[in-house]
């Protein structure tokens, strides 16, 4: 006799559904409370640089406060979907019971409320001629189809109930207060992800930006914020998806990741390694509560990407650039990786600057080490580093320009040093990088040997170069292409008028300011072509 007929033909879910706004009301409701509390309470007081000792202790507690919030908030959007698919598939369960009873009373068979199937005809007696036999048989066989049909419907509801009551025994109300709270909500929400067909396969993994925002947008907004919630390591590095989804995503990895480090420092068992990848997400941590005490709304920062493996990779942005009118994208150089995000974070904060300065406006700057950036070694001479970065820097240019909002940007590539090359790769390749500008200073080479080779009008492609920078004046033109500020390049030159590699970001210099003018889309103040030295005819063709 099947179990619970009678209970799931005649269920009202209205109860259910009901619940499942609650939670997501809560959801939200949390989320909400984390950002007033990020920018409310512990942002201004980052902002206003409050130290001592008591200022140390609060903000562990503070930071500690924002972090449960999101825990509770994790936890509460996976009670919500497992509600949720609760409610949708015994609904579904429900509909096919429905329909069976219904196909079956047509057929001319009985169904009691119980859920017995039963025929209204008359068995044959032993007698019958064999064609009444035959259709008696036939008859039996549609009945126990429906009997089948009956029991698989109950049966689907009794597992989508039992799965449910599972996942929500798992999900453990008192990890607030733990240190492992956001990666218990992060094992949670995966274990529900999974149960609401919300799989980790699903994410698209190809880059392809146009793919990715078509994917997010047929998403619901429970689902988004479940798979952020669940996978923040994918979601944060997805191309083309809207930066606010992309920066939630990556805080959410990076609490994950301090609160792994935390543990293992407190365990004494934070190595070499661990040690520069937790003082990088320091520094960057450290920035995100400067940044959200800010009334600002350009000073505030999106983290659109983050990983400690290997070296480590941060994509961080100074104002949303989904909505500004400029955007610029900063490509570092050698020897860069987390432990100088800092630095990283100055550097945009002077561009932006610079391009609000000449008259920029709303202006996004953005540092991008989405790439493992080479040591001071022989791989700075190869383009070892650069071939692979170049395939995700253009996937990540063209995913700006598919999540952009209104009118189209006026985008800026910048590369320094090797990061110049790596702009070069990114350009030469496949359908160049989709910008207005390309910027290069202290440029080894681009790989390419002319400015046409970018997928650029080469009116458009700018190098700036220090009279004293060897990168610029003795490595160039060697194993990674012509100097981009020689005149057989044929891309434009702007005046630089500081010294050395570093100094491009000089504040108050003319360098600086001609890169905030071409941010700005305007025409930078010329400066003198780079003359390569002559080659002696003894020297010829030897090494240089």
């Amino acid at each position: 006799m099947p179990e619970n007929f009678k209970e799931l033909l005649k269920q009202d879910f209205s109860d259910l559904e009901a619940a499942v706004r609650s939670w997501q009301k809560l959801a939200k409701a949390l989320e909400d409370a984390q950002a007033r509390h990020r920018h409310k309470v512990t942002g201004p007081l980052h902002a206003g640089e409050w130290q001592g000792v008591d200022s140390r202790y609060a903000f562990m507690k503070m930071e500690a406060s924002e972090t449960q919030l999101g825990t509770a908030q994790s936890d509460v959007t996976s009670i919500a979907t497992i509600l949720d698919t609760v409610h949708v598939e015994m609904k579904s369960a429900q509909d096919q019971l429905r329909q069976s009873v219904r196909t079956a009373e047509a057929d001319g068979f009985t169904v009691d409320d119980h859920g017995n199937v039963t025929d209204s005809r008359s068995c044959p007696t032993g007698n019958a001629d064999e064609e009444v036999q035959e259709d008696h048989a036939a008859r039996v066989a549609v009945m126990e189809g429906y009997k089948n049909e009956i029991q698989f419907a109950l049966d689907e509801a009794s597992t989508a109930d039992w799965k449910g009551m599972q996942l929500l025994q798992k999900i453990d109300a008192f990890t607030l207060d733990k240190d492992y709270g956001a990666q218990a909500a992060k094992d949670a929400a995966r274990e529900v992800a999974g149960f609401s067909h919300l799989d980790e396969d699903s994410i698209p993994s190809k880059k392809d930006p146009k793919e990715n925002a078509k994917w997010w947008a047929g998403l619901s907004e429970q689902e988004r914020q479940e798979y952020i919630d669940a996978y923040p390591d994918k979601i944060g590095w997805l191309d083309g998806i809207p930066s606010a989804d992309r920066d939630e995503a990556n805080r959410k990895a990076v609490d994950v990741s301090l609160a792994e480090y935390d543990m293992k420092k407190q365990n004494g068992e934070l190595g070499i390694h661990d040690q520069r990848q937790y003082d990088g997400l320091r520094q960057l941590q450290d920035a995100l509560d400067k940044a959200d005490g800010s009334n600002d709304a350009s000073k505030q920062l999106y983290v659109l990407g983050i990983d400690t493996k290997g070296d480590g990779r941060a994509v961080v942005s100074q104002g949303n650039p989904d909505t500004a009118r400029n955007v610029a994208v900063q490509v570092p150089g050698t020897d860069n990786d987390l432990t100088n995000l800092d630095e990283q974070v100055d550097r945009i904060d002077r561009l932006q600057q610079a391009s609000k300065d000449k008259g920029g406006g709303n202006t996004a700057v953005i540092s991008w080490l989405g790439y493992d950036a080479p040591e001071v070694d022989g791989s700075m001479v190869t383009t070892g580093r650069a071939d692979p970065a170049a395939g995700d820097l253009r996937s990540f240019t063209h995913g700006l320009r598919e999540a952009h909002e209104g009118q189209r940007a006026h985008m800026t590539v910048l590369g320094h040093s090797y990061g110049s090359t790596v702009v070069g790769a990114g350009a030469a390749g496949g359908h160049g990088l989709d910008a207005d500008d390309i910027i290069s200073v202290g440029s080894p080479g681009m790989t390419v040997d002319h400015a046409k080779d970018l997928h650029m009008d080469p009116r458009h492609v700018w190098a700036g170069w220090a009279q004293d920078d060897i990168v610029s004046t003795d490595a160039s033109d060697k194993s990674l292409g012509e100097n981009p500020a020689d005149r057989e390049f044929g891309g434009k030159v702007f005046e630089v008028d500081t010294s050395g590699h570093g100094g491009y970001w000089d504040e108050g210099s003319e360098s600086l300011a001609n890169q905030g003018r071409i941010i700005a889309g305007k025409r930078p103040s010329d400066g003198d072509y780079h003359v390569p030295p002559k080659v002696s005819p003894k020297t010829e063709g030897t090494p240089q």
